[in-house]
C-alpha cells in the first residue's frame, strides 16, 4: 500500500468518539486529545474530516468538546465506518478524484477501527492508523488490533509523524500554524504517547 506523502489525497477519519463511551474507554482523555489535535490540523491543512457516530440515538453524539463543525458527520449502524454514504462522500473529495489515503483514529481499536481499516484496504485505499489516537474498553485489545491492521497492510504511526508527512517541507503554507499547534498540545501529546506507545503492553 502507498505510504502517506504530501501528494496523497488524504482524509482524516474520526471513528465514533461519542459521549456514552467516555467513562468506559481506556485513557479516554488522552485519545480524545489526539482527536482534537487532528481536527485542528485538518482545518489548517485543508484535509477533509469524516466523522461517524455509531447508533447515536442510543450511544449519543460525538463528544461535544470536539469541534466537528467543519466535518462530514454521518450516522452508522455497521461497525465499519465505510458505509455507502461515507464512500460516496469520499469519492466527491479532491475534485471528484476521491481519497487514496485515510488517517484513522478513534474507538474501539478491535471493532470499528479494525473493520474500517480492513474495508478501506479491500477498496485499495491506503490507511495509516494513529497508535496514539486509538483505544478500547480493554487495553489488552489495542496491541492485538494494531498487529492485525499492520498484518493486513496498514501503516501504524503517530499524530505528529503523520502531520509532518503531509506537509513534507518547512515551506508548506501551514507549517507555522502546525508548529504552533504542536507546541500548544505538547503536554497532551506526550501523555498520549506515554499511555499508548511506551507501555510494556504495546
Amino acid at each position: 500500500m502507498n505510504r502517506l506523502t504530501c501528494t496523497s489525497r488524504v482524509a482524516f477519519f474520526l471513528c465514533d468518539i461519542q459521549t456514552k463511551f467516555g467513562q468506559h474507554i481506556y485513557k479516554y482523555p488522552h485519545m480524545k486529545a489526539i482527536a482534537a489535535k487532528m481536527i485542528s490540523a485538518s482545518n489548517i491543512l485543508n484535509v477533509p474530516l469524516m466523522v461517524t457516530e455509531h447508533i447515536p440515538d442510543k450511544l449519543g453524539n460525538t463528544d461535544p468538546t470536539l469541534d466537528i463543525s467543519k466535518a462530514h458527520v454521518l450516522k452508522k449502524s455497521t461497525f465499519s465506518m465505510l458505509t455507502p454514504e461515507v464512500e460516496s462522500e469520499c469519492a466527491k473529495m479532491y475534485s471528484n478524484k476521491g481519497v487514496d489515503h485515510v488517517v484513522l483514529f478513534g474507538i474501539e481499536s478491535q471493532v470499528c477501527v479494525l473493520q474500517t481499516t480492513l474495508d478501506l484496504l479491500d477498496k485499495g485505499i491506503a490507511v495509516t492508523v494513529l497508535q496514539d489516537g486509538v483505544s478500547s474498553i480493554h487495553p489488552g485489545e489495542i496491541p492485538v488490533a494494531l498487529a492485525r491492521m499492520r498484518q493486513a497492510g496498514a501503516h501504524i504511526s503517530t499524530s505528529e509523524s503523520v502531520l509532518f508527512q503531509i506537509m513534507h517541507d518547512a515551506g508548506h503554507p501551514g507549517f507555522k500554524q502546525i508548529q504552533g499547534l504542536l507546541k500548544e498540545t505538547k503536554k497532551e501529546s506526550s501523555d498520549a504517547l506515554d499511555a499508548f506507545c511506551l507501555s510494556s503492553k504495546y
